[in-house]
């Protein structure tokens, strides 16, 4: 039980720091005031609304506002870790030290005492032999 405790804590500690170190970009696609399309790791799809820009020059050159917009949002994550314990300094390295053995300590499990004769009842007195022998502390 306390292995598998202890396995379950390391695996959920190591996503923790492997999802605080991540960076990702979130793009969004708006058509209008409507959200049309979100991604995390790709590409977002277009709605087909884009003004296409006409490249000919001759003509009347009237341009049309586009309702569409893109937002990109960047999530930057941590890069300051501590990669040892040698780089605390005295005082950290004590305050660590005692936050995990008072920790594992409260998931010791107490030592119960085997009581073997709980269920024995003790053989019926036929005579007192203290009496018979005449034998009694003083």
């Amino acid at each position: 039980m306390k292995e598998t405790f202890y396995k379950i804590l390391s695996f959920c500690m190591a996503l923790l720091v492997f999802a605080s170190t991540m960076s990702f970009t979130i793009e969004s696609h708006y058509c209008g005031e409507v959200l049309v399309d979100t991604s995390i790791f790709g590409t977002v799809e277009s709605c087909g609304m884009e003004v296409q820009q006409k490249t000919s020059s001759t003509e009347c050159d009237i341009t049309k506002k586009d309702c569409c917009s893109d937002e990109k949002h960047f999530v930057d994550g941590q890069d300051n870790l501590k990669i040892s314990f040698d780089k605390l300094d005295k005082e950290q390295q004590i305050l660590v030290a005692t936050l995990i053995y008072s920790y594992i300590n409260l998931f010791t499990e107490l030592q119960t005492e085997n009581i073997s004769f709980r269920d024995y009842s003790p053989p019926p007195l036929v005579r007192d032999v203290q009496v018979l022998d005449q034998t009694f502390l003083i």
